[in-house]
């Protein structure tokens, strides 16, 4: 299992970049594992950094990282951890996806950063697998793979698979993981050392509370947005939600208006215009089918309201040609 002690020191890392792959899970990995070899005063882990082809990439940042090799190069006891970050649906390379299938038949130790899940999901290598990814890829994760087991954890271990949702969370998944091989008090002094401390239990939440999002902490406020978080594809009359935490309709407006200058019906429209978004540019769904998933029956209205929010319609969102769907509803 990954995580156990290696039967041999060092524990080796091949972080292997793709395209638009965000910086901070990669250097916060390699930061980790880096002070932990200097505080024990021990080679206890090694590391390279490789892509595709053995070309350079660049970061989502724009910044280019010379890489060691390319993977036909990695080492054989390596650890495989595929780095992801922007645009990962266009950025999945056919030789990569195959790569990885020869080297998990083989049993190797392979996890992604970020949102490199979705390229080890496509492999097939997630299947059975407890799985996550950043939370901003959640919705067009579970659109595109929904029979996958995700947790939407900062990070899981299975067996020899491990995803991370990236970000900072790669600093609590590479301090479990060094407290797991070598000892708590290792694990600590290392968090002390990049002064991120305690570290975080892996089932923490990724985003900011409710409260902290909306900065209001009224407790029937943030049980109602999150009744609207969980109901994206069918919205709840604002009857329904005034009634599920003792309230009127008219207390519900008064409720919005105070604390969010807005009303219901406009929170819960903006939160399903977000989704949409995100599925436009994460998955390569129809409109339509992006306007049912997020409450819209109608794609006319759907188009309306994005336009409305964003400044241009979905199709202009995803750079393709404006269309006049089949079967489209007036207004």
């Amino acid at each position: 299992m990954f995580g156990d002690p290696p039967r041999e020191n060092p524990q080796i890392f091949a972080f292997v970049l793709m395209p638009e792959y965000s910086m901070i899970p990669l250097t916060s990995a390699i930061e980790m594992v880096r002070i932990a070899n200097r505080l024990a005063d021990s080679e206890l882990y090694r590391w390279k950094v490789y892509t595709t082809d053995g070309e350079p990439v660049p970061a989502s940042s724009g910044l280019v990282i010379t890489p060691d090799g390319n993977i036909k190069e990695v080492d054989d006891r390596a650890a495989v951890v595929i780095c992801g970050g922007l645009n990962v649906q266009h950025n999945t390379q056919k030789a990569l996806i195959n790569w990885l299938r020869t080297i998990a038949r083989r049993g190797r130790d392979i996890g992604s950063l970020c949102t490199a899940g979705h390229v080890l999901a496509i492999a097939g290598l997630l299947d059975g697998y407890r799985c996550t990814t950043h939370w901003e890829n959640i919705p067009s994760f579970v659109e595109s793979f929904p029979d996958l087991d995700l947790s939407g954890k900062l990070f899981e271990i299975d067996r020899n698979r491990f995803t991370c949702a990236g970000g900072t969370a790669t600093i609590d998944f590479m301090l479990t993981l060094i407290s797991k091989q070598h000892g708590p008090t290792l694990a600590e002094d290392v968090a002390e050392q990049v002064m991120h401390l305690p570290i975080r239990l892996p089932d923490e939440d990724q985003r900011m509370s409710v409260p902290a999002r909306i900065g209001a902490r009224h407790p029937k406020l943030v049980k109602i947005i999150e009744t609207m978080e969980c109901n994206l594809e069918e919205p709840l009359p604002p009857s329904e939600l005034a009634a599920q935490v003792g309230l009127s309709t008219r207390q519900l407006e008064r409720l919005f208006r105070r604390y969010l200058d807005r009303t219901p019906k406009r929170f819960y429209l903006d939160l399903r215009l977000r989704r949409a978004r995100l599925l436009l540019l994460q998955t390569n769904q129809s409109v339509i089918n992006i306007a049912l998933a997020c409450g819209f029956s109608s794609p006319s209205h759907f188009s309306k309201c994005y336009r409305s929010l964003f400044g241009r319609t979905p199709y202009r969102e995803r750079g393709t040609p404006e269309s006049t769907p089949q079967n489209a509803k007036t207004v």
